[in-house]
């Protein structure tokens, strides 16, 4: 080979080695994937509205923060394709978990129902003569029908504060079909379904408040 050709392979080699080397590199850089779209649990829908007086001397009940079962304690919003097996969207999530999200919902719906004197969640300095405890047993968007729906099972009981004694229980259990099959149709359906068994708390408690002899409230 003339050396007039061996200095244009050589450059025509070097050029290769760079490119090579430049498509390894951006290979080996990370791809930027666009942050999740972040929701919330809230107030706002059909559900809402005036709240009813408080009466005079009405009981002071106290909210313990939610609890939620193994799997719906994080900001992930779950859906279901099969059966026994949670999945989560990749692109979408809870500003926070479910759990802390409905604590001050929780808190809205007995003061509206205007049946106690005050409703404060705990952890306060306060005395209340009820107290009450609930665990989100699930949040998830179910897929396996169509339209997908969104379930929201809250299982709650209220305990007399001095006696430690539980006066009711009750699992709460509601499906809200989503308006779309994506997660933010969960979303809407979700933000519905949850209104509806706060609700259903809100007057299940309420009965609890106004009754003279609470062993004749304990719910099925």
């Amino acid at each position: 080979m003339t050396r007039s050709l061996i200095a244009p392979l050589g450059r025509l080699c070097t050029v290769g080695l760079l490119c090579t080397l430049f498509c390894g590199c951006s290979a080996l850089r990370p791809t930027q994937t666009p942050p999740p779209s972040c929701y919330v649990l809230d107030r706002a829908g059909p559900e809402s509205g005036s709240a009813r007086p408080a009466p005079a001397g009405g009981p002071t009940l106290i909210v313990n923060p939610p609890q939620a079962a193994a799997g719906f304690d994080s900001p992930r919003i779950i859906y279901l394709r099969e059966p026994h097996r949670l999945d989560y969207f990749a692109h979408s999530a809870w500003v926070d978990t479910p759990a802390r999200m409905l604590a001050p919902l929780i808190v809205a719906a007995l003061e509206k129902s205007g049946a106690f004197g005050a409703v404060l969640p705990a952890p306060t300095a306060a005395a209340g003569g009820l107290r009450l405890h609930s665990e989100i047993i699930r949040l998830q968007q179910d897929f396996t029908s169509q339209p997908s729906r969104v379930r929201f099972t809250l299982r709650a009981y209220v305990v007399d504060s001095a006696t430690r004694r539980v006066l009711a229980s009750r699992v709460f259990d509601q499906t809200h079909a989503a308006p779309t099959d994506d997660a933010y149709g969960g979303i809407l359906a979700a933000n519905r379904v949850v209104q509806r068994v706060l609700a259903e708390l809100a007057e299940s408690c309420s009965s609890l408040a106004v009754q003279a002899q609470p062993d004749s409230l304990v719910a099925p």
